[in-house]
């Protein structure tokens, strides 16, 4: 038979689905490993699709989405970021993940290179192979609360360095990049001609920080927005995201949208407009469901002696195994679901940084996420005193000079997944 691209072998499997895949094919799991909501779609939203649906509202909509869900997402940025934008420059795609595929497709040549968070969604460096571009890892430390270091940023450069990649609050690390830490990467990307691709999937829960978006910094011209109804309505599989772009990028996404999707199918998108412009009651509830179950996680976890990041968005939290994971976070993941019962996300699915790690998602029940907490294993030895958290992303943190590589990039900017 014909032989595939061979960009097609680069691309890492997802260490996360393949968690979620083994635990069902087992019985009795707790599940802590994949992002999914808990919470109930409102009904007003599940009434406007149903209504749709009845309707026979089953026709193509324009490629960018019907008008009264890009004028609903127009207003929502000005009325939550103060950010001014037209319609034009706001295009509904399938899912977050749609809108970064399309984003990324954009801005990046064959053989152009992306800086990419490490730890960080796995789905970045999944898009870039799926291009031919080359992503490079940028380390989060934990000693600096996982925030950037904009000096080691600079040493990873090269002439085919095209853009760089922005995730607040952070999928997986439940991190907020404080508005001073954004507005340096930005001026970063000025300094270095880079487009900025910003996924603010999260924002709606964060914790006692507040989200800053990176449309609200006064760069029109080089940042691209990515956000989605699927965490913020629990809407996962109804599959409705959106990208802003910068000014003057309607002709191309016309027909980049035609090429990839057309356009998203129609029921949805009017549930996603009766979501954004009807009560957002239900929106606040889930947010004090998460920030309650990530109090009750960080008290068991400090009373164990068990570190973590301190979060302060998403519903997520980053932990640290490595007393018990052996160099092989992906591996210990496995035989903990298959021994324990448990299914988390193993760190090194999201890079190399993460290894030792997991990611417990806390989009549960409290019961489930007691129970499968309880179910790591203790420390070495027992903690005279609660261990402190890793302290959250700081905009001032120092540098870590111990932990940066003495190179100017890894040896391999593939990050280690899970197999």
């Amino acid at each position: 038979m014909p032989r595939l691209a061979s960009h097609t072998d680069t691309v890492p499997p997802s260490g996360i689905r393949r968690v979620f895949e083994l635990a069902h094919s087992l019985d009795d799991v707790v599940y802590l490993a994949v992002g999914e909501p808990d919470v109930e779609v409102a009904p007003h939203i599940l009434e406007a699709a149903a209504a749709a649906w009845t309707a026979d509202q089953t026709d193509y909509t324009p490629n960018g989405g019907i008008v009264p869900l890009r004028d609903a997402i127009r207003d929502d940025l000005r009325a939550r970021h103060g950010v001014e934008v037209d319609r034009e420059r706001v295009w509904v795609t399938n899912g977050a993940t749609g809108a970064l595929h399309l984003a990324m497709n954009l801005v990046l040549d064959a053989g152009d290179e992306v800086l990419v968070p490490d730890p960080g969604y796995t789905t970045f460096t999944m898009n870039a192979h799926l291009l031919s571009a080359e992503p490079v890892p940028y380390p989060l430390h934990p000693d600096r609360g996982f925030a950037p270091d904009l000096d080691e940023l600079a040493r990873l450069l090269t002439d085919r360095t095209r853009a760089i990649i922005v995730n607040s609050p952070s999928n997986p690390l439940g991190a907020i990049f404080p508005r001073e830490t954004m507005e340096r990467i930005l001026s970063f990307a000025r300094e270095h001609d880079l487009w900025v691709i910003s996924d603010e999937v999260y924002e709606r829960f964060t914790y006692g920080v507040p989200h800053t978006s990176m449309l609200g910094l006064g760069d029109d011209e080089r940042v691209l927005a990515v956000f989605s109804a699927s965490k913020t309505y629990a809407l996962t599989g109804a599959r409705v995201g959106w990208l802003v772009t910068p000014p003057g990028f309607a002709p191309l996404l016309r027909s980049a949208q035609e090429a990839i999707v057309s356009c998203i199918n129609t029921p949805a998108q009017i549930a996603v407009v009766a979501a954004l412009t009807g009560d957002q009651e239900h929106v606040d509830r889930a947010a004090v469901h998460y920030r309650e179950n990530l109090d009750v996680a960080t008290t068991l976890l400090r009373e164990r002696g068990i570190r973590y990041l301190e979060p302060s968005g998403a519903f997520y939290l980053w932990v640290d195994l490595s007393y018990a994971t052996e160099g092989d976070v992906a591996a210990w993941a496995e035989r903990f679901l298959i021994e324990r019962r448990v299914a988390v996300a193993p760190g090194s699915a999201f890079g190399r940084m993460g290894e030792g790690w997991i990611r417990v998602c806390v989009a549960a029940s409290e019961a489930d996420l007691v129970e499968g907490l309880s179910r790591l294993p203790d420390p070495p030895q027992p903690a005279t005193a609660p261990t402190a958290p890793v302290a959250a992303a700081s905009a001032t943190a120092a540098p870590a000079e111990a932990a940066r590589t003495e190179a100017a990039r890894p040896e391999s900017t593939r990050p280690e997944v899970a197999r």
